[in-house]
């Protein structure tokens, strides 16, 4: 549990830095026998800064109050 909570805390912090990415896709516009014509489209993923940081408060959550291991002597 300790390794999936710093992977969430880390994960939330890059979401709070970065507040969304950008991503092309091509588009086929006209198909004409041997000549295809085509465009990049542009795809915007956008978030809110308070949702990393929400997801820091849960990876922390998951560090502390995950589940210890007991050691069996």
């Amino acid at each position: 549990m300790k390794t999936a909570g710093i992977v969430i805390l880390v994960l939330g912090l890059l979401m709070t830095l970065y507040s969304g990415f950008t991503y092309v896709t091509k588009e086929k516009v006209a198909d004409i026998g041997p000549v295809e014509i085509t465009r990049d489209k542009d795809h915007s993923v956008d978030w809110q800064p308070y949702v990393g940081i929400g997801v820091m408060i849960i990876g922390g959550a998951v560090l502390v109050f995950g589940r210890k291991r007991r050691l069996v002597a």
